[in-house]
């Protein structure tokens, strides 16, 4: 009986640290290339949930609503989500986001194998980067 809790143990223990070890794949990392992003963010981890930052804050999404933006005039693939609670953490260096008010939008797109996130405050949802607060390039 005792061989066979100490092997159900291992079992267990060997399980849960396969599924805890990384809750993110490398597709969802990000390092911060652009001065900006260096000095704010640092490097994120970002998928379809939330966006967390390198100092460990996180801003979750409650939606995408849209597929599309406008970047420049020209319209682009891109994921647009809306922040479930919007705010402005304290990030890297005590800087944050946007400077002052809250994010309610985050928007996310390819700019020649770079990946762009460019944050807003407004109440609607953003429909071209001239709106954004802020933007930050990362490469995956």
């Amino acid at each position: 009986m005792k061989t066979f809790q100490t092997a159900l143990l291992a079992a267990l223990i060997s399980t849960s640290s396969v599924v805890t070890a990384h809750a993110y794949t490398d597709e969802d990392s990000y390092v911060a290339v652009s001065n900006t992003a260096m000095s704010v963010t640092g490097d994120i981890q970002f998928d379809d949930f939330s966006i967390t930052f390198e100092n460990g804050k996180t801003l979750s999404f409650s939606g995408l609503v849209s597929d599309t933006f406008i970047v420049d005039g020209e319209e682009v693939p891109a994921s647009v989500y809306q922040v479930s609670h919007p705010g402005d953490p304290i990030l890297e260096n005590g800087n944050r986001l946007c400077g002052s008010g809250a994010v309610t939008y985050i928007a996310n797109w390819d700019d020649g194998g770079r990946s762009l996130v460019a944050v807003f405050t407004g109440d609607e949802a953003p429909s071209s980067n001239e709106e954004m607060c802020a933007s930050y390039t990362y490469e995956q």
